[in-house]
């Protein structure tokens, strides 16, 4: 499962902190350029609409599509979710939409990238939300799988259940 962090590497997860920790600039530590969620040019079909959106504290962008009838989701709540991630060009790189199982995780544990735990919380259980994570709140300059480094990831997220 690609949003997980138990499966990165050493080197990854010690990247993952540099770029987490530059967030707010533009280059990492060693003077790399990031992608900025602001710079980047977004398919049209992920209808993507940064002026109705929320910036987040460290540079995650949601929008809420679908308001759900449920309690709103806090830190340190499980939840299951179901989710699609794309590319910013329109590629879809993960998706568990079409399985009978969701994906389970404990918000601001982090269990999944740092975009998902900064992203999630606010949303109502039933409801959609679109997150568009930078680099810094995903997975920084390196290649994951599918996903190129320095990639800003634009993820379709529905809270199904929260405990």
């Amino acid at each position: 499962m690609i949003l997980t962090k138990r499966a990165l590497p050493v080197v990854a997860l010690a990247s993952l902190s540099l770029a987490l920790a530059s967030c707010l600039s533009s280059t990492d530590s060693t003077g790399v350029t990031l992608a900025t969620v602001e710079t980047t040019t977004f398919a049209s079909s992920l209808g993507v609409d940064l002026s109705a959106s929320t910036r987040t504290t460290n540079g995650a962008y949601v929008r809420d599509i679908i308001i759900g009838p449920g309690a709103v989701v806090t830190a340190g709540q499980t939840v299951g979710v179901k989710y699609s991630g794309y590319l910013s060009n329109g590629t879809l790189f993960d998706s568990n939409t079409g399985a009978s199982t969701l994906l389970p995780f404990t918000v601001g544990a982090r269990q999944v990238i740092a975009g998902f735990d900064e992203g999630v919380p606010g949303t109502r259980v039933g409801g959609t939300r679109q997150i568009i994570i930078p680099p810094a709140l995903g997975y920084g300059l390196n290649d994951r799988g599918p996903i190129p480094g320095n990639s800003v990831l634009v993820f379709t997220v529905q809270v199904v259940s929260a405990q």
